[in-house]
């Protein structure tokens, strides 16, 4: 008896990776941009999103560097509703700061 086996995990595969493509766009529609400044030194900008945005050292250093030589950067991607109190925290510690959709 010949019996052929089909693989049909593959398909299905397939499918869940759009998905999840889909579900991340949604998911990261917005940004929470961070601007230069000539106030906050770069310790506090550092500390303050390793506090607010729950980054690492390694990534609030990475961010910070990027802030002082681009001018701004995206410090976090998520909904609007998530960003909003990042972005008001960082406005209490004097830290300029906007969201803007990616869309």
């Amino acid at each position: 008896m010949n019996i052929r086996a089909f693989n049909t995990d593959t398909k299905f595969n397939e499918d869940v990776d759009v998905l999840e493509e889909i579900e991340n766009k949604v998911e990261f529609s917005h940004q929470l941009v961070v601007y230069n400044d000539d106030v906050n030194t770069f310790d506090w900008v550092i500390e303050s999103l390793m506090v607010i945005c729950n980054h690492t050292h390694e990534q609030a250093t990475q961010c910070s560097m990027f802030i002082h030589f681009k001018g701004k950067y995206a410090v976090k991607h998520g909904t609007e509703i998530e960003l909003i109190p990042m972005k008001d925290a960082l406005h209490d510690r004097g830290i300029s700061a906007v969201i803007e959709s990616c869309n």
